[in-house]
């Protein structure tokens, strides 16, 4: 056992002090209650349970004191080790926001059905940072590699078309991936490009942001989304919103050469059900696993004793109920 806060202790000087002065007071500071001529009414002595529980409450009162202190310091206790098999793999999504992935080839739509099973996938990774990139005319950092899954799926969720200049960059959004992950000690560094688009805009060529995924060792699966042909798509007319339909463009052997560059793979989804399954087949793909031997195992030791305390505190109480009963 230890504790966390051990200069707490010295907090324990507090209920001595007390019992101390309580002692002097019974001891060397005791004045008579009562003045009679003769102590021969009491000159055979014998047990009295009032001279023993006039005491108790005291004693009752410093033992809490001190069980309190106890908790403050919060004891706790390590002494249990455990092996834990933990994922040592950074990943990064790189996520097309143009208003091509507002597509309706997918249910609701690319980028809603994209976020939902990005998100699904996160939580099969409990062990994993991981991280997001968004991207269209160009990129930004969504999120940075984090272990704090709350804040990652909020991000993901918040990612929506229109923040920045519509266009497909996807030179600069795998740039802006490789750049958030090219330092990890990670054993595995994993990049996971989704879009549906043709590379149209950006100062950094896709086969260069692939050349310098490759040189940091950074995986890169690309996901090309949307269905063969042609895709219903929201558009505003002079009488509201109407769907129409548009070819699909997508640059497969881009996206084929990006992934064969880094050691990666390239796959195609149609609808949901087939990006579902892309994902699943990523997850498996990617389990390097480690060991961590002796991973201590802490047990908060406090509750004990913050209930010892309380009881004493109660049976103080019960001590003084009783005191006030006897004759």
């Amino acid at each position: 056992m230890f504790f966390e806060h051990p200069n707490i202790l010295w907090l324990l000087a507090v209920p001595l002090l007390l019992a101390a002065l309580y002692i002097y007071r019974q001891v060397f500071r005791r004045e008579p209650h009562l003045r009679v001529s003769t102590l021969e009414p009491w000159s055979k002595g014998g047990f009295s349970l009032w001279s023993v529980l006039v005491h108790v409450p005291a004693v009752l009162r410093t033992l809490a004191l001190c069980l309190l202190v106890i908790c403050l310091a919060r004891p706790r206790s390590s002494s249990e080790l455990e092996k834990i098999d933990t994922e040592g793999i950074d990943i990064v999504f790189a996520m097309d926001v143009s208003t091509s992935m507002l597509a309706r080839d997918f249910t609701p739509d690319r980028i809603s059905a994209s976020k939902d099973i990005a998100i699904e996938f996160v939580g099969q990774r409990p062990s994993d940072r991981m991280g997001i990139v968004v991207f269209a005319g160009e990129s930004y950092t969504q999120c940075p590699l984090t272990t704090d899954r709350a804040t990652l799926i909020n991000m993901m969720k918040e990612i929506q078309t229109g923040l920045i200049d519509d266009g497909t960059a996807i030179g600069n959004g795998l740039a802006t991936a490789v750049a958030r992950i090219k330092d990890s000690e990670a054993k595995s560094r994993v990049v996971i490009l989704l879009t549906d688009g043709v590379n149209n805009m950006g100062e950094i060529p896709p086969e260069t942001a692939a050349e310098i995924a490759k040189t940091y060792g950074v995986r890169v699966y690309t996901i090309g989304v949307g269905d063969n042909g042609t895709a219903p798509y929201p558009v505003m007319t002079p009488f509201g919103m109407q769907m129409q339909q548009v070819k699909v463009e997508l640059d497969e052997p881009l996206l084929r050469s990006i992934a064969t560059t880094t050691g990666g793979r390239y796959f195609r989804a149609t609808d949901n059900t087939k990006l579902q399954e892309i994902f699943g087949e990523i997850n498996q793909m990617e389990k390097v696993r480690t060991t961590i031997d002796s991973f201590p195992v802490y047990k908060e030791l406090f509750p004990r004793y913050a209930i010892a305390a309380l009881l004493l505190l109660l049976l103080e109480l019960f001590v003084k109920l009783i005191m006030r009963r006897l004759p």
